[in-house]
């Protein structure tokens, strides 16, 4: 007896069970009938919904063998678990490089194609990285923000964010590193720090290769390759890759000049700037590095 399949009237796509069919079908609709309850967030499949849920209840039921670290999802341990094998199933049709996940291989290729799939809806700039859009779709909106700082009156999105945040006020600092006893309000941030210890950098860009011990360090260098620039100033429209530079450059604009010199009292709006200032007073020679923009004393 020939198994009987179910056809999408849409794109042709055929499913043996008619309900795995029906939830396709909400791709085309575009009908999400699954939302968190906390979040308001939408989701075509009831699975789905359901690991979502767990980011809110910062449950992690899934735990690697070698290191312990725990996931809330059972596919990230299986990605993560690479990390310890070094198995690198996904590879480069262009250059042959290998990649331990399939969106790194894709971000990878664009470097090739020089492609750039995401797609800002108000302005339409393009971007190769998902990550990169979201950050430039901020400068048109603000999101709509559930939980306020009683102290600040600052906005977040989640509440545990809300809870590290208000550490800054309290100036407590519970997490405390072992070798030099540094001190710090969230355990995150304890951790990048131990890195410095052990020399320790889990973050490898695809391209290059090059190492970091942190993420956000990593994301700031892969634009490098893609040459995205996701901040833009709103007075000039001049873009910036980091957002950093983009608070310098708008200085400019506002003339404020944070920076001031304790012998003369002039003030500027770079610390670069007050330190080759600071060189008339000591006559100290500094060195500008020309990728960066710091400044650098002789050494001898």
């Amino acid at each position: 007896m020939d198994k009987k399949f179910f056809r999408c009237d849409v794109c042709s796509k055929q499913y043996t069970r008619k309900r795995h069919l029906n939830t396709h079908f909400l791709t085309h609709t575009n009908e999400k009938p699954y939302f968190c309850s906390v979040c308001n967030m939408q989701f075509f499949r009831k699975y789905d919904l359901n690991i979502h849920c767990h980011t809110h209840m910062n449950e992690k039921p899934y735990s690697c063998d070698v290191c312990n670290k725990q996931f809330s999802q059972k596919y990230k341990l299986f990605i993560h678990f690479r990390t310890h094998t070094n198995e690198k199933p996904y590879s480069c049709d262009v250059c042959n490089k290998q990649f331990s996940q399939r969106d790194k291989l894709n971000i990878h290729f664009s470097t090739h194609t020089n492609e750039k799939p995401y797609s800002c809806d108000l302005c339409y700039k393009k971007f190769s990285l998902k990550g990169n859009l979201k950050r430039h779709f901020l400068t048109h909106t603000n999101d709509e923000k559930f939980y306020s700082c009683d102290v600040c009156n600052k906005q977040f999105s989640k509440k545990d964010n809300l809870k590290r945040h208000f550490l800054t006020h309290t100036n407590e600092r519970p997490f405390s590193c072992n070798i030099c006893n540094k001190q710090f309000s969230q355990k995150d941030k304890l951790n990048i720090h131990f890195r410095t210890h052990t020399n320790e950098k889990h973050y490898s860009c695809d391209i290059c290769n090059k190492q970091f011990s942190r993420k956000d360090e990593l994301n700031v260098h892969l634009r490098s390759h893609t040459n995205e620039r996701p901040y833009s100033c709103e007075i000039c429209n001049k873009q910036f890759s980091q957002k950093c530079n983009l608070s310098r450059h708008f200085r400019i604009h506002t003339n404020e000049k944070p920076y001031s010199c304790d012998v003369c009292n002039k003030q500027f709006s770079q610390k670069g700037t007050l330190d080759v200032h600071i060189q008339i007073h000591t006559k100290e020679k500094l060195y500008s590095c020309g990728v960066s923009n710091s400044f650098f004393r002789e050494i001898n």
